[in-house]
């Protein structure tokens, strides 16, 4: 059985509210195993036999918009994907009170190294890394008014893209690995 995590795009937000503990159930129901949540902006750990996340996506995005009525896109990571992802965050990004850095897990069709191109930046405030699978962006919080970086908001490529902290990605490795 393969441990996996899904995040899901733009729950608890706006208006569109789907409760962890109904998630849980939903998606136990979709016969996934030992499902779990972290925090309300839809995290999900899970483990499953099926090996092809594409199915495992749509399995999940199917179940979320039978029991709750919405659409949502979903992310699927499996533990090996996850534990390189953590180890590519540098140790000293955190977001804290003096740091905001974010991890924007990227879907396959805008998951390259080009993407930097796309997003705007400036690289004598902030820091900008591209990972396969993510873009982990960090700026120090007295500097956050003077970032382009929430242009991106609204745009076709945001929409492609759902955001953590690192503190959360770390903590969902962390889940998974124990």
């Amino acid at each position: 059985m393969t441990k996996y995590v899904a995040f899901l795009r733009a729950v608890n937000v706006g208006g569109r509210v789907i409760k962890m503990a109904e998630l849980r159930a939903c998606l136990e129901k979709a016969a996934l195993n030992e499902v779990r949540t972290f925090i309300a902006s839809g995290n999900v750990i899970f483990s499953s036999d099926i090996k092809d996340k594409a199915k495992l996506t749509k399995l999940i995005e199917e179940s979320i918009e039978k029991t709750f009525g919405m659409k949502v896109s979903v992310l699927v990571l499996d533990f090996t994907t996850l534990e390189k992802l953590v180890k590519a965050i540098p140790t000293t990004w955190v977001n804290d009170k003096q740091m905001k850095c974010d991890v924007m897990l990227l879907w396959d069709e805008v998951d390259n190294k080009k993407i930097l191109d796309q997003m705007p930046h400036n690289l004598e405030i902030e820091d900008i890394k591209y990972v396969p699978g993510a873009v982990i962006w960090r700026i120090n919080r007295d500097k956050v008014g003077k970032s382009r970086m929430f242009k991106l908001v609204g745009t076709n490529l945001h929409k492609q893209m759902t955001s953590r902290n690192p503190n959360t990605i770390r903590k969902i490795y962390a889940l998974i690995k124990d």
